[in-house]
């Protein structure tokens, strides 16, 4: 099944834009950039929307207005409007379980304690595929909130950028479908 629909995950505002919290904001943000969209504000959508051509596949790419853990209602509501199947829905977001820098594609799943995703699951469930950029632990459950709200340092978002390149590089063969070829290169650190 294809992708008609690319949500990234974030929070609004300049406060946040640089933040670990908002990688999925990078992500479509770059995607949106290579392939000439440009996002505008849909009060219907609670969020900024875009329609890009990407290797000849029409995709909407969405960036929800609302914070993180109200991002299921801005899904809901295009997917909805849209009639888009939840299968043929790809959201791009942090991953604390996952080292700084790596990319990993997966269908469906739990949310692993992401509030965005538990939103996501409430509003539209489980069965949609994720693009899941690593963004490390702190080390301590209670650095959690602080640590994904804080900048990275250099390196790191290095780091993540190079990761977000590199889905860049696959993003037809995942819009496509082709999930497994693309995880045979986006799993190879």
């Amino acid at each position: 099944m294809s992708i008609t629909l690319i949500i990234g995950l974030g929070n609004p505002g300049d406060k946040y834009a640089k933040t670990r919290h908002n990688v999925g904001f990078w992500f479509i943000d770059e995607l949106a950039k290579r392939y000439n969209a440009t996002f505008k504000a849909e009060t219907k959508f609670s969020g900024e929307v875009a329609k890009a051509n990407v290797e000849g596949h029409s995709v909407w790419l969405l960036k929800p207005s609302t914070f993180m853990n109200r991002s299921g209602l801005s899904a809901h509501q295009i997917s909805s409007f849209y009639k888009i199947p939840v299968d043929q829905v790809l959201v791009a977001y942090d991953e604390l379980d996952l080292p700084t820098g790596t990319v990993r594609l997966k269908v469906s799943g739990g949310h692993g304690g992401h509030n965005g995703l538990r939103d996501l699951h409430a509003q539209i469930t489980k069965e949609y595929t994720r693009l899941r950029f690593g963004i490390g632990h702190p080390g301590d459950s209670k650095k959690v909130a602080d640590y994904v709200l804080s900048h990275p340092n250099q390196d790191d978002e290095i780091a993540i950028q190079n990761a977000i390149d590199k889905s860049l590089v696959e993003i037809d063969k995942i819009i496509s479908g082709d999930t497994q070829k693309a995880m045979n290169t986006l799993h190879t650190d």
